[in-house]
């Protein structure tokens, strides 16, 4: 494992990723208990009791795991950024991280700067997304120590560069954390990417279809079924490029194979993500509703298998 991220303490190099709905208490618990980071986004805990709540809930977890003789990994937060976010509510999702001296933030859609400051004073670390090599060549000036990778095949909303180029390019001007995210969900695919150059995988379609997920029986179980062909890349949705399920996008009206540029009109009270469903190109790769450990334990066997191979060296 990569001495980048040696520090975290982990079982396999890997992050849950941060999902909409999916990313909720019972699945960063879980994912602690596995060995792995988990990881959320604060608008799910807005939607819910709230940041500070969510935060106190998993500390106390993690410190009662620590009693029992455990070692838990920490669990990372994702803060949107952007630009068009409310001043006072990027002020207060990083009140409640200080205040706790959170180890790891992620962060997306904006600019980073100001955010990297403030982690740094509290000695925290911050890994923000890119899915192109000029927005990480931005995060980095501005002191990123981390960066996620956002490649083709990334469930939610997805890059468009392949891996196999995407993260040695970016790999050649940075020597900090880098998190590969996209059609990933088997322990090869971590293995492949740490060959690529990447510390760790940052993993969401596989997790959206465990036990513990927050998201409907009805996703998990469409996850499940579905293969490669049923994932749509589309930007009329949501505005911006996002996979999707074709079956998803049918059950609510939306020809998913429709020629032309124009948004899509939802039904009234239906939303994206909520309920018209996600999924990445490893979607091929879900075949069943495990539980976290019972997915690690797969991973981890795969990884180890794959790890096991020599390549030679060329001459």
């Amino acid at each position: 494992m990569s001495s980048r991220i040696a520090q975290f303490g982990l079982r396999l190099p890997l992050m849950a990723a941060p999902m909409s709905i999916a990313s909720v208490p019972a699945l960063i618990k879980a994912c602690m208990e596995a060995g792995i980071i988990g990881c959320f986004p604060t608008h799910n805990a807005a939607q819910d009791r709230g940041l500070r709540a969510w935060v106190e809930e998993l500390l106390d977890f993690q410190q009662a795991l620590r009693h029992a003789g455990g070692s838990p990994p920490t669990f990372a937060v994702n803060i949107n950024v952007s630009r068009h976010k409310p001043a006072d509510r990027l002020k207060h999702e990083i009140s409640v991280c200080r205040a706790s001296r959170l180890p790891i933030i992620t962060s997306n859609a904006g600019n980073p700067a100001e955010l990297v400051k403030q982690v740094h004073d509290w000695g925290g670390i911050v890994i923000h997304d890119a899915t192109t090599v000029e927005q990480a060549e931005k995060a980095v000036a501005v002191g990123v120590d981390g960066l996620m990778l956002v490649c083709a095949g990334a469930g939610g909303l997805g890059g468009l560069l392949s891996p196999f180029a995407f993260v040695p390019a970016v790999r050649r001007f940075f020597d900090g954390i880098i998190q590969l995210a996209g059609g990933v969900a088997s322990g090869e695919g971590i293995a492949a990417a740490e060959l690529l150059g990447a510390d760790m995988v940052c993993m969401g379609t596989r997790f959206i279809a465990t036990k513990e997920s927050g998201v409907p029986p009805g996703h998990k179980q469409m996850l499940a079924e579905a293969s490669l062909s049923d994932v749509c890349w589309t930007e009329r949705l949501v505005g911006i490029g996002a996979n999707f399920l074709k079956p998803s996008l049918t059950n609510h009206g939306i020809d998913p194979n429709g020629k032309g540029d124009a948004r899509y009109i939802l039904p009234d009270g239906v939303k994206p993500w909520r309920d018209v469903w996600s999924g990445g190109h490893s979607t091929a790769l879900v075949d069943d509703i495990l539980s976290v450990e019972d997915v690690i334990s797969k991973l981890e066997r795969e990884y180890v298998a794959a790890r096991s191979y020599q390549i030679a060296p060329v001459d």
